[in-house]
């Protein structure tokens, strides 16, 4: 697990539900926390300070002065990310639809390799899946759709419409499903056989299993377009993996809390921060 990634887990998964923090201001933390963290998943203090200066100069955390020390605070933008991160990790029905697509035409087409690739992690990130060309499709508009252009410095033509054919070819077609649940499956019979072997019977134990658990799953975001039941195959093993995620990580929870609040709060390992708030769900 490299510090970048374990870091988004962290603020994502917990500290963007810390203690006094209200709805859209920044998570804080102290560096000297973060560190204290990252122990339990294997991360040095200095992969961990690397990583957070990194992620200063990407934009993703901002430095603020704590009654603590130096710490370090999610910037608005990393906040929107985490926050539609854990909406969707968290959901627990299918999203609706309401039966139309979402296209988008970049212009003029990226032909920098790096800024390509980029473009399409991001985009893909957003639930957008490539058609051919420049044209991307996604069963509804990302709502950070604007701000992945601006960063990418391109324009696009927006459309919605609704499809003159068979919606689940062309699921197929922009998103390899069939990979998709070749992961699904991999993903359930490994991270099973990792957390039955793992030791959770000591709050920082709990933590790191849960940390691992989390990280596993998250990678989804990047590949998996959360596409409503309708657009999916039979037997869709999104469904069950998701379903066991969701179970395994509240059953860790409270203990990765614990863990926590004594990082965060070393003279007062009593304090606890609030259990995460449920996400709200589509039906």
């Amino acid at each position: 697990m490299h510090a970048r990634s374990a870091l988004f887990d962290l603020y994502g998964d917990h500290l963007r539900r810390m203690a006094g923090d209200e709805p859209g201001s920044p998570t804080q933390a102290p560096v000297a926390a973060l560190v204290r963290l990252l122990g339990p998943l294997g991360l040095q203090p200095p992969a961990v300070r690397t990583a957070v200066s990194r992620m200063v100069r990407q934009g993703w955390l901002q430095a603020v002065r704590l009654d603590a020390g130096p710490g370090y605070a999610l910037t608005p933008r990393a906040a929107r990310r985490v926050d539609a991160a854990a909406e969707r990790i968290y959901r627990t029905s299918a999203p609706a639809w309401d039966g139309r697509w979402h296209l988008v035409l970049v212009h003029p087409p990226i032909t920098v390799r790096a800024e390509r690739e980029r473009l399409h992690a991001s985009l893909a990130f957003e639930g957008y899946g490539p058609l051919g060309g420049a044209a991307w499709v996604a069963p509804r508009p990302a709502a950070e759709l604007d701000a992945v252009l601006a960063e990418a410095g391109i324009r696009a033509e927006r459309f919605t419409a609704e499809h003159d054919g068979d919606s689940q070819l062309l699921a197929s077609r922009a998103w390899d499903l069939d990979g998709l649940t070749r992961s699904y499956t991999r993903f359930l019979a490994e991270q099973q056989e990792a957390l039955a072997a793992a030791d959770t019977s000591t709050d920082e134990g709990a933590f790191a299993a849960r940390s691992v658990l989390v990280h596993e799953y998250r990678k989804f975001l990047f590949v998996d377009p959360d596409l409503p039941l309708a657009l999916l195959p039979a037997d869709w093993p999104g469904t069950k993996a998701s379903s066991w995620f969701g179970e395994q990580a509240a059953m860790l929870l409270p203990a990765a809390r614990r863990f926590i609040a004594s990082c965060l709060h070393p003279e007062s390992p009593s304090v606890l921060l609030p259990p995460l708030a449920a996400p709200p769900t589509e039906g």
